[in-house]
């Protein structure tokens, strides 16, 4: 597996959490798995009450990515003869969405939030899970555009798995600090007021991200790039990627 695009995915979710529209409503998502108050969630709770959901809630849009990542490349293997054209085509999206990020101009429909709303809070582990699969299916302005640029990478990976691992990584990048949130809920409610003020530049960092993403896939160079990565990659770690 290709551990550079993993290593992109996987940072990509780490700034998809910290956008303005998952960040600030970690706390409230926290509060709609596990049925507890904000106050309740400041008391500091047994850490299992919060985790467990969370780990379902995690399971839920993590399914989703995978199985989007996996639809995108199936498409994509039906014009396979033209895949150096999608992978070109490709490029050109993900960097209009990298200059969407950036604020170079604003594309109005990833404007419009186009979430699913989920009218009461979930019952049990399997509420969670479809919590979280409603989350993962839902469109906001702030990481549809990342998400979007990795489905249409998915769209010229070779195999299914190569575009799963790519979406996997992904959802582990917003899995590994939402998990962390929910094991210091009280500590990171206090963190996350004082991290507001460099959302704007954690977005900017998204869209200089997938800017740089789209121009090695559009000059057809990130594989070069990925062949140098994996050359200085110790023996040990290929073995195990």
């Amino acid at each position: 597996m290709d551990s550079v695009s993993f290593a992109v995915a996987f940072l990509a979710g780490l700034l998809s959490f910290a956008s303005p529209c998952v960040l600030p409503l970690v706390p409230a998502y926290l509060g709609f798995i596990t049925g507890m108050s904000l106050d309740d969630l400041q008391g500091r709770p047994s850490r299992r009450a919060v985790l467990v959901p969370a780990l379902f809630f995690v399971a839920g849009f993590s399914l989703i990515f995978l199985l989007l990542g996996a639809s995108a490349t199936l498409i994509g293997q039906l014009f396979r003869q033209y895949q150096d054209w999608i992978a070109r085509v490709g490029g050109v999206i993900v960097v209009v969405f990298g200059l969407h990020l950036l604020g170079v101009f604003r594309l109005t429909p990833l404007l419009r939030e186009k979430r699913l709303h989920l009218s009461s809070s979930p019952k049990g582990y399997i509420g969670a899970t479809a919590a979280g699969m409603a989350f993962g299916a839902g469109w906001t302005p702030c990481i549809g555009p990342v998400l979007g640029a990795l489905l249409t990478w998915s769209f010229a990976r070779e195999t299914m798995w190569n575009a799963m691992w790519l979406l996997g990584g992904y959802s582990l990048g917003l899995a590994v600090p939402f998990l962390l949130a929910a094991l210091a809920t009280a500590s990171f409610l206090g963190a996350s007021r004082r991290f507001r003020n460099f959302i704007p530049v954690m977005e900017k960092a998204s869209g200089a991200l997938l800017l740089v993403v789209g121009v090695l896939l559009l000059t057809g160079t990130f594989t070069v790039l990925s062949a140098f990565f994996a050359r200085l990659t110790p023996d040990f770690l290929l073995e195990r990627l």
